[in-house]
């Protein structure tokens, strides 16, 4: 199974100008080279079997011709190799001269894609040989063969639906509305690029953000290959730049005046999906209507992207956690003042000067409380209006306690201690409950007394209960229904696990306060736990939430790609051990999972998230922060008796 991944290359040959016998050999042996790699579309650049930079010796008909005769000789040369290619020439049709893409596969010449955009500028004088090429179709002789000749191709795997490539040259992608748009809107997932771009300073980082942006635009991905080594230097230079994007981002690059190749697998599933999940995508019913001409590739070429292949592509295993230090404090801030500015709204709207929070010593509750004290100051509230409850029970331990009243003094927020045992045994004698019997009752009356309790403070104040629980939380549906299920402003609920620990971790370092500091270090350094059980002997916690629901670690993985991605079993499982797995062992790293421990939580992460939706569909309101959210107003309009038999059984048909 390919789960829609295609590697795809960018390469730029070392050539000398004029010599198409040595270029021929060069472009050969740079796909060799891709395809060895694993490669099955492969780009090079603009005029490659001649050089880019020929002049007035394009004039020359010895140099057409041999040109012509170097592309059959290319052709031949890679027959053996099921993967498509597309090489740059310059090609005689009905007496003009075009800059054109010839794309090749198993030796078959499958078509030839003209430049439609001929720059005559500044360095630039291509209007003096060439002439722009036909939108449209026609049939036309190459290497005596008869092919279509006209930019609206599109080269398609039957086999694999989504996969659909088009084709620009150079001054194409520059221009106001490029031909990849139309490409694109025809179906492409796929764009390739042949160019020769010259090095100018500042001209590379222009050139990258043009390809990921273009990726970005149309939701494709984009494989960008620029001449460099042995084109002539008379005027200016060729760097050999190389880029493949997908969907915005940069998945490989062979910098300027580097080895000159980038390689990287595109997810051409996920870039459909995206394309049906975004409304304002619009597209052809089919290439005919849009007037484009899909022409098959080989079954050679079918039958290879088919076969089984592992997932090489990087895969990032906390998806919700940039990996640049930088990134992510600005990410962290971008966050923070996301949950800031939602609650001073929102308290400036029900006029509240209080807010309630129930705070543990644990990282959720301590990241509401420190977002409590950021929207105080945002709007000029004094801190004190802050009212920090801690309500130790059967299961509370000294630190986490400990933990809350220090940071409650230092943020300077008002402090109430209500103990709740003797509240909740008396409701144990109510209904009945044997408090030796520590089942989701015993767990559950604790949730509920807490959340009474906050309510009913709120009320005495005129305030607003905050709530304090997570993403990761919601998605597995562990928190008490009506308990800290429930608040009258979530500050938590679009900020997942992994990411909250990151943000508490910032506050640590930039809040400028050691008192402040070195609790949340602690807060950092505690296992999660609810503490709904009584704590072991040595007063250590003896509730660990991921001993029970499973490492959040591998949660947030799976509620990105499920939610975000909507990747079904079998991708999600291959994509996860290519993260926590492979990637590691490719490192030199011991993996913290194995293969059986990621199945078996992925298992548990579709049971669960199916079976609690009944609590995600009556969230209270709270802001969303990142792509992914739960909220029944917004993202996620999921019915809480869905069957999750559909995804439960391919999961477990699963082997690790």
């Amino acid at each position: 199974m390919n789960h829609g991944l295609v590697t795809v290359a960018a390469a730029t040959p070392a050539i000398h100008v004029a010599d198409v016998a040595f270029n021929v050999v060069a472009c050969v042996e740079e796909t060799r080279a891709a395809a060895a790699r694993g490669a099955s579309v492969v780009v090079l650049p603009e005029c490659c079997l001649t050089a880019y930079t020929c002049g007035d010796l394009f004039l020359q008909d010895a140099l057409l011709d041999a040109a012509e005769e170097g592309l059959a000789e290319f052709l031949d040369r890679t027959a053996d190799l099921p993967c498509l290619v597309f090489v740059g020439l310059p090609l005689r049709q009905n007496g003009k001269l075009h800059n054109v893409a010839a794309a090749c596969c198993a030796g078959e010449l499958l078509g030839v894609v003209p430049k439609l955009n001929i720059p005559t500028y500044n360095e630039f004088y291509e209007g003096r040989h060439f002439v722009a090429g036909p939108e449209a179709c026609v049939d036309a002789e190459v290497c005596g063969r008869t092919v279509p000749f006209g930019a609206h191709q599109l080269f398609c795997c039957p086999g694999m639906p989504f996969l659909k490539v088009g084709v620009e040259v150079c001054e194409d992608l520059w221009v106001a509305c490029p031909p990849s748009v139309g490409l694109a809107r025809a179906g492409a997932t796929v764009v390739c690029n042949l160019s020769a771009s010259n090095a100018l300073v500042g001209k590379a980082d222009y050139r990258r953000s043009l390809v990921s942006g273009q990726s970005a635009r149309l939701l494709c991905a984009y494989a960008y290959a620029s001449s460099g080594w042995g084109e002539s230097t008379q005027d200016v230079v060729f760097s050999g730049h190389d880029l493949v994007a997908e969907n915005g981002r940069i998945l490989s690059e062979g910098r300027p005046f580097g080895d000159g190749r980038a390689l990287a697998q595109v997810d051409v599933a996920f870039l459909a999906e995206e394309r049906r999940r975004i409304s304002t995508w619009t597209s052809a019913p089919s290439p005919a209507a849009a007037g484009y001409r899909e022409v098959r590739l080989p079954d050679a070429f079918a039958e290879a992207v088919a076969a089984p292949a592992p997932v090489t592509r990087h895969v990032d295993p906390h998806p919700f956690v940039p990996d640049d230090p930088a990134t992510r404090s600005g990410r962290c801030e971008d966050i923070l003042d996301i949950q800031a500015h939602g609650l001073a709204q929102r308290m400036a709207h029900t006029r509240s000067a209080t807010a309630v929070v129930g705070v543990s010593g644990g990282l959720d509750s301590t990241l509401a409380l420190l977002v409590c004290a950021r929207a105080f100051d945002l709007v000029g509230l004094d801190r004190a209006g802050i009212v920090a409850v801690t309500m130790p029970g059967f299961g509370t331990t000294d630190r986490t306690h400990g933990n809350a009243r220090a940071m409650a003094d230092a943020l300077g927020c008002t402090l109430l201690e209500v103990p709740i045992a003797s509240a909740v045994r008396q409701h144990f004698s109510d209904i009945g409950h044997d408090e030796a019997v520590r089942d989701v009752t015993y767990e559950n009356s604790q949730a509920r007394e807490r959340t009474q309790i906050l309510m009913d403070l709120a009320n005495q104040r005129g305030g607003l209960v905050i709530g304090t629980g997570d993403l990761s939380e919601l998605a597995l549906g562990w928190a008490t229904y009506n308990g800290d299920h429930m608040s009258m402003y979530g500050v938590n609920a679009g900020v997942p696990k992994t990411l909250v620990r990151h943000l508490v971790a910032h506050v640590a370092r930039t809040c400028g306060d050691a008192g402040l500091s070195a609790v949340l270090d602690d807060v950092l350094d505690t296992p999660v736990s609810p503490e709904l059980l009584p704590a072991g002997e040595d007063g250590t916690i003896a509730q660990r939430t991921e001993d029970l629901v499973g490492p959040y670690e591998l949660h947030d993985f799976f509620l990105y790609a499920v939610l975000r991605q909507a990747f079904p079993p079998a991708k999600v499982f291959a994509l996860a051990c290519r993260a926590f797995v492979d990637q590691e062992l490719e490192a030199g790293r011991e993996p913290a999972f194995d293969r059986a421990t990621v199945l078996r939580w992925l298992q548990t992460f579709y049971r669960r998230f199916f079976s609690q939706q009944f609590k995600r569909s009556c969230l209270p309101d709270g802001p969303k922060v990142g792509s992914v959210a739960v909220s029944p107003r917004g993202d996620l309009r999921m019915p809480s008796d869905a069957s999750a038999a559909l995804w439960v059984t391919q999961a477990e048909a699963l082997e690790a």
